[in-house]
């Protein structure tokens, strides 16, 4: 019992490290909630998004290969919002000087969050994977996204996606190492356990009016169940992309354990030898 509650307080740690943008993010959106600052809050949050991103790097817990990664996410939530506020499907109702098509541009960081989680993860645990489908899962996570982008005018295949993801990654397993060992999980069991965070988070964040659901204009409400699902299948796509850059770096496959051959037992000399007969 003492050796498991010792791994699982190193595990916390180890994700605690791994979420330290997400937390200094939210950080930053209690502070401008409960103080005025000369600019907007949007504008605030967006310059506080980037001098954390700056400070991150120079103190080495994000590399350059990263923090590009997280730009990546930045602009591929940015153009997500941009199309999901323009349906109604949620909005940002401050003002802001830095707002393009009703979306501030410091929302896109809340999507480049989620891409810092799975790049420190990455690093932190020393995730590797076995029997990952690349082209399987890429394919599955981008039919993903998109549908999150039309289904408001074409048929919602939210759920047989889903089941198309899990037989994607079906024999697909995350390995990780806290403190001495090596453990392993299923991918597909990874992307439920981070979409029920990212579900709490997102209700913290509109708890501090980081965007608001129609349902949450009047009076704050607890952000429907069916975002869970959502998060779990879009968190596919940040996986997606970061296990693509992994591969470029030799970072993704899991070794194949060690063997040692049986040896090969050599021809014994002490045994009498025939002689030719004349």
């Amino acid at each position: 019992m003492g050796y498991f509650i010792a791994q699982l307080l190193r595990f916390a740690w180890a994700e605690a490290r791994a979420c330290a943008f997400a937390v200094a993010l939210f950080l930053g959106l209690a502070l401008f909630s409960i103080i005025d600052t000369p600019l907007p809050r949007y504008d605030a949050l967006l310059l506080y998004a980037l001098a954390i991103t700056g400070l991150f790097y120079l103190l080495r817990w994000e590399t350059a290969g990263e923090v590009a990664v997280i730009g990546g996410f930045h602009l591929v939530g940015l153009i997500f919002e941009i199309v999901k506020v323009h349906l109604g499907s949620w909005s940002y109702p401050g003002d802001a000087w830095t707002k393009i098509g009703g979306v501030p541009l410091y929302s896109g960081f809340l999507y480049a969050a989620v891409g810092s989680y799975v790049c420190r993860a990455w690093r932190t645990l020393d995730l590797r994977l076995t029997g990952y489908r690349t082209t399987a899962t890429a394919t599955v996570s981008a039919a993903i996204y998109l549908n999150f982008l039309t289904h408001h005018f074409l048929p919602d295949l939210r759920l047989p996606l889903a089941l198309l993801l899990i037989a994607a990654t079906r024999r697909t397993a995350v390995h990780f190492t806290v403190g001495q060992a090596r453990y392993r999980m299923p991918l597909a069991l990874s992307f439920v356990l981070i979409g029920f965070f990212l579900w709490i988070a997102e209700n913290i964040a509109t708890y501090l009016g980081a965007w608001r659901y129609p349902y949450q204009q009047d009076t704050w409400n607890l952000v429907h169940a069916d975002k869970f699902g959502a998060w779990a299948l879009l968190v596919s796509v940040a996986f997606v992309l970061v296990a693509a850059w992994q591969a470029r770096h030799g970072r993704l496959t899991e070794p194949a354990p060690e063997t040692t051959a049986e040896p090969t037992p050599e021809p014994r000399t002490d045994q009498h030898q025939p002689q030719n007969v004349q």
